[in-house]
């Protein structure tokens, strides 16, 4: 889209705010972002504004647009009075021209069927999925229990969602949260292509509920299982199911429930 000049603006995740009694806390910043490779728009997510580098780049690669983090140039962001740009800079060769082509995307914190161009997309498997790690009970209920105390946002709006990569052992190992629980696990995904994470062993925690959607995020970033705060839609243990993706979740005692049908945990 066209711009007018640039410009500095409020690009900051939270802004004061005031309530009554002794308790009171930031109000959480969503604003437009707009998401393009080499100068050219591809798509505009309503997003926290921070960590946007790591939300174009974990965008592109659970919309299939990339393939590796190793392949780009770099991020150019740039803050307009309607919103702020988010390029990234890479050959064309290395782009899923078509696929970027075919596909715009209108981002909302509530989005539809992320990655998804037609019905048949439901059922392909995930390009470079390998077997999957059982992860023990223990290691998810101790990364629920880390995940509070590094939601910084969170802690100042009470409004954002988080998404953490751990390790098999459950030690937390990058935390990313947005306003939208879509965004939050794209910034992950881009924070694990920057630092190099993808190869390594580990699965997702989400202070949000399992989608369809985030299933199929989690299984681009290779994770051996996703674990939510709530219990996965029907459709997302469907999903879950064909590509060997554990689901689990925490119950009011703080027990580990799993609901993939294949997992070997009782």
């Amino acid at each position: 889209m066209a711009h007018p000049p640039y410009r500095s603006a409020r690009n900051v995740a939270i802004r004061p705010a005031s309530a009554g009694g002794r308790d009171h806390w930031g109000i959480a910043e969503e604003v437009p972002v707009e998401i393009g490779f080499n100068g050219k728009a591809w798509a505009v997510m309503l997003a926290t504004p921070n960590d946007l580098e790591n939300l174009a780049v974990g965008l592109a690669l659970t919309e299939g647009a990339i393939r590796s983090g190793l392949e780009i140039d770099g991020v150019d962001i740039k803050t307009y009075p309607e919103g702020i740009t988010a390029d990234i800079r890479i050959a064309e060769d290395r782009l899923d021209t078509d696929r970027i082509s075919r596909r715009g995307l209108d981002g909302r914190t509530g989005c539809g069927l992320c990655g998804i161009e037609t019905l048949a997309d439901l059922h392909k498997p995930v390009e470079g999925q390998t077997a999957k790690r059982t992860i023990p009970p223990a290691a998810i209920a101790q990364a629920f229990e880390a995940l509070p105390g590094h939601q910084t946002l969170n802690r100042e709006t009470r409004t954002v969602h988080a998404a953490a990569w751990c390790d098999v052992d459950g030690k937390l190992i990058c935390v990313r949260e947005d306003v939208g629980r879509h965004n939050a696990l794209d910034k992950l995904a881009g924070a694990l292509l920057r630092d190099g994470e993808l190869a390594a062993p580990g699965f997702v925690i989400l202070s949000s509920r399992c989608s369809f959607e985030l299933v199929f995020k989690a299984a681009r970033l290779n994770a051996s299982a996703l674990a939510s705060l709530s219990a996965p839609t029907g459709r997302a243990l469907d999903l879950a199911t064909a590509l060997k993706l554990e689901l689990a979740t925490r119950d009011l005692d703080g027990g580990i429930i799993y609901f993939d049908p294949e997992s070997t945990h009782g």
